[in-house]
């Protein structure tokens, strides 16, 4: 089994957006201070799993990880495969940076008879009271 990263989706509100960026190369290469210590786990088949309004909304798989420069000046750059794969609501607090996510815990991948054209708020609102 794969380990996954999650992380905040920030300055963006919707998993449509994110395709839409995605679709013209943006991005594509997250670029964070620290690199993870379990990086070859990582590019073995994880993904990264995005938070986008308070909920785990899609994954985009890890093609791979390099850390350029050294020391303090070190920085890491995770190189993502070009595809959005949507995943069932999880909700999920805010934090800072990312984070490991072990494979007990992702959310299911939607397939496209599952994916839906309803908003998010009202899939959430609707999985909170049980009705989805």
């Amino acid at each position: 089994m794969s380990l996954h990263l999650i992380k905040l989706c920030v300055g963006v509100a919707k998993v449509e957006t994110l395709e839409r960026r995605v679709a013209k190369g943006d991005w594509l290469n997250v670029h964070t201070r620290n690199t993870p210590k379990r990086a070859v786990e990582l590019e073995d088949g994880g993904s990264l799993y995005w938070v986008i309004k308070g909920s785990v909304v899609c994954r985009m798989p890890i093609a791979d990880i390099t850390t350029h420069g050294e020391g303090k000046a070190s920085r890491c750059i995770i190189r993502l495969k070009p595809e959005v794969i949507r995943t069932a609501l999880q909700g999920h607090r805010p934090f800072q940076g990312w984070r490991y996510l072990e494979p007990r815990n992702v959310p299911q991948d939607l397939s496209q008879a599952e994916a839906t054209d309803l908003p998010d708020d009202l899939v959430r609102k609707l999985r909170e009271a049980g009705a989805w």
